[in-house]
């Protein structure tokens, strides 16, 4: 009995992927998060002009679906 709760605990142990992408990309866009809402509480004409407009979007979005990416990814 006790030889057999020992494989399958190493089955396990091998089958569990690593989340270290996740937690990276997850730390990533809440950082992301903070310091944009900062600069946009500090600043009323945050971002002004299109063009930081369409990277403060693009950046967001690339980092939104890397953190999805990798939370499904490692699930």
């Amino acid at each position: 009995m006790l030889h057999a709760m020992l494989v399958l605990a190493a089955e396990t142990a091998e089958k569990e992927s690593s989340k270290t992408a996740f937690y990276i990309c997850g730390g990533l866009l809440a950082v992301w998060a903070v310091v944009l809402s900062g600069i946009g509480l500090s600043r009323p004409e945050f971002p002004g002009a299109i063009a930081r407009e369409r990277g403060v979007i693009a950046i967001s979005a690339v980092l939104v679906v890397a953190a999805m990416a990798t939370a499904v990814i490692t699930a």
